[in-house]
This record gives C-alpha cells, structure tokens and sequence, in this order.
C-alpha cells in the first residue's frame, strides 16, 4: 500500500461532454449519437484521481471558474480526499470544456476549451511551493500554461523531487521543462508530433525515445496503447507488451497510465516496474465508457497484473 506516497498535480479541469458514435464523422457530415454523458475530466484531474485511488495522498493546483462546472470539480475533490486548497475559483473564466467523440473500437477524438485553465499563473503555483517541495513526485501535463508548469517543476527539483512529465496535448514547450522532468511519457502521437519522427509500433518509439534523449530529457517512457509502451533511461531499452482487454473507450487511459507510473515509482525508484503498473491501469481504464468512471483502484490494478496476460 503507497499510504506514504505523496503526489501534487499541477493541471486541468474539464468538463468532458462525451458522444459515443459508431463512427467519427469526416468533414462536413453529421452523425447521430448512440450514447451521451457528462463526466468530469480534464488530464489534472483523472491524473489526481487516479493517483488517489491507487492509494497515494494528492493534492492538486489548478482553475475551475466559479460556474456549477468548477463546484462539480470541487465536490468531486473532496469525495476523493483530494487537497483542493490549491484550486482557485476564476472570476472570469468558466471552468473547461472538452467534447470526445468516442468510436465503435473505443478510439476517440477530443475538442477543449480550456477556459480557466489557461488562467494558471506562476503566481498561483509559488503560493503552494511549500506544498509542491514537500510532496515525492510531481505530476505535470500541458492543459495549462508552460510558465505554470515550469515554476513548478523548478520548485520540486530544486527540493530533489521527483517530476513526471505528461506533454499532453501536444503542443511546443520550452525544453527547460523537458530537462526538468525526471520521466515524461508522451504517447505515439504526441512522441512523433515532439520528435518528427513517425511512431508506428515499439522499434519506432524507442528511435523518438532517443531523439527526446537527445534533446535533455532523462527518461522516456511512450505510451502505445494495445502495443504496450516502451522505456528508454540510461541504458535500457525495453518494450513491455499490454495486458489485452476489449477497449469501450480509451479516454483517460494515459492519465491512468501515468498516474500510475508516477505512484509505483515513488513507491520502488523501478521505471520499469512502474512502466508496467502504467500498462496495468491503462488496460482497467479502457474497460468503462468515461474518464473519471474508468479510472482503476489499486485493487483493479493489482488484479490486472496478477491474472492478465500481456500481449506479444
């Protein structure tokens, strides 16, 4: 049990207003939906959530706006016991949207609004500092500011904290963040979109892995869905399969993934054990329609590693 795992999210809300087609529709069609629900979402906080329900204590710092949206957020917080006193009530700005179109194979597409989100100021994060330099692992993504992002990974590795980094979506970034990111775990997407090199299965991946190597950062671990992932730190190269499951619809499997390499990571200081917990929640993820819904306890987790069997 990871009762002395502390994490701290730095990140989003949004509100995902979820379709379930059985097929996205091209440009200028319109297909009717076969399914709709409203789930909280947004990367910050399934990544707190999840890290929550595998058993670490987490705290969160981020925007909602003072709208029925952000007072979901705050509720949804403290059921969890999630420690929202770093979440600030915008104003101005609405708490985020976001609207995935999920497919018949549980594939999805995704439109954000951000909203709030873009409102997260350095500002915000240094009246936390303590609270980030005090925490074993650091949990960033991109659905808020880099300027966000990069104070609070500059407070917790000058604290000698861990930083895990999830450039999600993707989008450029200053490479400072990059440097200060003991892990980040992009996905095929996102590795291809960072390195410009084209992910099309495990061989690939590790060829990203090195170009990002390259460029400053200390570990890679991409993300391939029903491929597994592989691990690129120091010397080690390693491809780790999935676990199979029948997919109803991959969002927030990567939040669980890297929620949950986060957590086994303070846990062990093993990236590769912790690599593999990743695949473990991301198969219990894909399993339930919805973000937050489908976000794994640790019991799932651990059922998952002792009776799944991994893919070739």
């Amino acid at each position: 049990m990871s009762a002395t795992v502390s994490v701290c999210v730095v990140g989003s809300f949004m509100t995902d207003l979820v379709m379930r087609v059985a097929r996205r529709p091209q440009a200028g069609e319109t297909v009717q939906a076969e399914e709709f629900g409203i789930f909280l979402g947004g990367k910050g906080f399934n990544q707190a959530v999840a890290a929550r329900r595998l058993g670490a204590r987490v705290a969160i710092i981020g925007r909602v706006g003072a709208d029925e949206f952000g007072a979901r957020f705050l509720d949804a917080l403290a059921r969890e016991g999630i420690g929202a006193d770093g979440v600030i009530r915008d104003p101005d700005q609405g708490t985020g949207i976001a609207t995935p179109v999920v497919d018949a194979a549980g594939a999805n597409s995704i439109i954000i609004a951000p909203r709030a989100n873009l409102r997260l100021r350095p500002a915000d994060v240094a009246a936390h500092a303590e609270r980030i330099a005090g925490c074993d692992v650091l949990l960033l993504q991109l659905e808020v500011p880099a300027e966000a992002s990069i104070a609070a990974a500059r407070i917790a590795h000058a604290a000698g904290r861990r930083v895990v980094l999830n450039p999600a979506p993707v989008m450029a970034f200053p490479d400072e963040l990059l440097r200060l990111a003991d892990v980040i775990t992009p996905n095929e997407v996102e590795a291809a979109a960072l390195t410009g090199e084209a992910v099309t299965g495990p061989e690939a991946a590790l060829r990203a892995a090195e170009r990002l190597l390259a460029r400053g950062a200390r570990a890679v671990v991409v993300t391939l869905g029903a491929a597994g992932c592989v691990v690129a730190a120091g010397t080690a190269r390693v491809h780790l399969p999935a676990f199979p499951v029948e997919a109803v619809d991959t969002t927030a499997a990567g939040d669980a993934f890297t929620a949950a390499l986060a957590v086994r990571l303070a846990e062990t200081d093993d990236l590769r054990e912790a690599a593999r917990w990743g695949n473990a929640a991301g198969a219990c993820a894909v399993r339930r329609f919805g973000a937050e819904p489908s976000l794994p306890p640790r019991t799932a987790v651990l059922d998952m590693l002792a009776g799944g069997t991994p893919t070739a």
